[in-house]
């Protein structure tokens, strides 16, 4: 009975759809350029559903001048948080038009929500303190080409 109860945990287990969940970083996701007055950054775009529900959770370390954005199809009120995230973050919540609305420090490996102060489309997430190195803060603008089409 033993042998019948193992392969059948075994078939159930293998079979769930949690045990085939993704526990590496993506790394393969287009990048585009951006600008912050006079600061490059190179971002990793996040379009779909799951592209974003993984963002940047399980990256060791992430070059200073990169970061992910996230795209999400009409502005609304996003909430972020760092479950299997292993580096510090600051997110930018940004709107149409490349405005930063406001900014959040967030915590690795915690289910805190930090949210947009009010709708937004786009949010990016940069190595925390890069922003507030280069003394980008609310309404603070971001350049490229997903707000460029919003002038």
């Amino acid at each position: 009975m033993t042998y019948f109860k193992t392969l059948f945990l075994s078939v159930v287990l293998l079979g769930a759809p949690w045990a085939h969940a993704q526990e590496s970083a993506q790394m393969d996701l287009p990048r585009i350029k951006m600008s912050a007055g006079m600061h490059q950054i190179e971002a990793q775009v996040a379009r779909t559903p799951d592209q974003r529900s993984i963002g940047l959770m399980f990256r060791r370390e992430m070059p200073t001048h990169e970061g992910m954005l996230f795209v999400f199809e009409q502005p609304s009120g996003l909430c972020f948080w760092m479950k299997n995230t292993l580096i510090p973050l600051t997110a930018a919540f940004i709107s149409d038009d490349g405005t930063v609305v406001n900014l959040a420090d967030m915590k690795p490996q915690t289910t805190d929500s930090h949210c947009a102060l009010r709708p937004v489309r786009y949010v990016l997430e940069m190595n925390r303190g890069w922003f507030e190195k280069r003394g980008i803060k609310a309404g603070s603008k971001i350049s490229g080409a997903p707000f460029d089409s919003a002038k």
